[in-house]
């Protein structure tokens, strides 16, 4: 039986390089490494600090005390090692799921010892998506030993699709948090983000932190908070609606990513995922590059 062209579209379309996925998962396992292996003193003095200061959220709460630091210090190592071999696609059946579980639970522990550190929830999930999937088809080392490339294909199109909508949801949740607070309906003025911004240099005057000079240049400009604010809500509540176009969805990822940078000068609150634009790559026709390389 024939296809219609009309359905054959629809298949082309759903259809996905194995490339795209597998350079995904490499900027997300690259990402990953450096972001533990940066923290892993640190990680390893909070873990040794007073027990009654355990909290344990997420995978975590299983615990009822904290474990002894030599396990918290193996099970930290044991993520890193994982993420290497996730990132270079080695064995992904089976390093896949386990580097999965195993940076789920690092962070879940670190941050059950001081306050939740919401910035990695997107990182888990989008790890989550990639190593459940295969990831590792193209651009691995498990592809080398195989001397085969395969064809675009519907199932290296989802996992990017899933990681998008996870990228859009937290955003989404914010401007919705931004209405729903006392005064919300206002927020578009933009008073409530130049008052926040005003607390936040308070605060950190009050607490010997550095104020961005940014934040001081800029407070006295309302209507620059009134066009920035206005901006957020757009980007934020119509995070949904540019799952609906790639094209859209490009811009989108390219706004969010200057917003955050926009953010980190202004009150210098990092977003390391987001400002690194990893965040951003499911929006991204990676496999362009390995053209650019193969030609070269």
């Amino acid at each position: 039986m024939k296809r219609s062209g009309r359905l054959k579209g629809i298949a082309t379309v759903a259809a996905a390089p194995a490339a795209r996925l597998g350079l995904t998962r490499m900027l997300v396992g690259g990402y990953t490494l450096v972001y533990l292996a940066f923290q892993r003193s640190d990680t390893r003095n909070v873990m040794r600090t007073d027990p009654a200061l355990f909290q344990p959220v997420g995978p975590a709460r299983v615990l009822r005390r904290p474990v002894k630091p030599a396990v918290a210090d193996a099970l930290n190592d044991a993520t890193l090692v994982s993420t290497a071999l996730f990132t270079l696609g080695v064995g992904h059946r089976l390093t896949g799921p386990l580097h999965s579980a195993l940076l789920s639970w690092t962070l879940s522990y670190r941050n059950s010892w001081s306050m939740v550190y919401h910035i990695d929830n997107t990182l888990v999930a989008h790890t989550a998506v990639l190593g459940t999937s295969k990831a590792a088809d193209a651009a691995s080392l498990d592809a080398l030993r195989r001397h085969t490339a395969p064809s675009d294909h519907a199932r290296y199109a989802w996992p990017l699709h899933v990681m998008r909508a996870v990228g859009a949801i937290p955003y989404l949740h914010a401007g919705i948090a931004k209405l729903a607070q006392p005064g919300g309906s206002t927020w578009g003025r933009g008073d409530a983000m130049r008052r926040h911004i005003a607390i936040d240099g308070i605060r950190k005057e009050l607490y010997g932190s550095k104020v961005t000079p940014a934040a001081y240049a800029l407070y006295p400009h309302r209507k620059l908070f009134t066009m920035a604010a206005i901006g957020t809500l757009v980007l934020e509540l119509g995070a949904p609606l540019v799952l609906l176009n790639r094209n859209l969805g490009r811009l989108w990822a390219a706004a969010m990513f200057g917003m955050h940078w926009g953010v980190q000068i202004i009150m210098g609150i990092p977003f390391p995922y987001q400002l690194s634009g990893v965040s951003f790559a499911p929006w991204l026709r990676l496999e362009r590059i390995l053209r650019i390389i193969r030609r070269r």
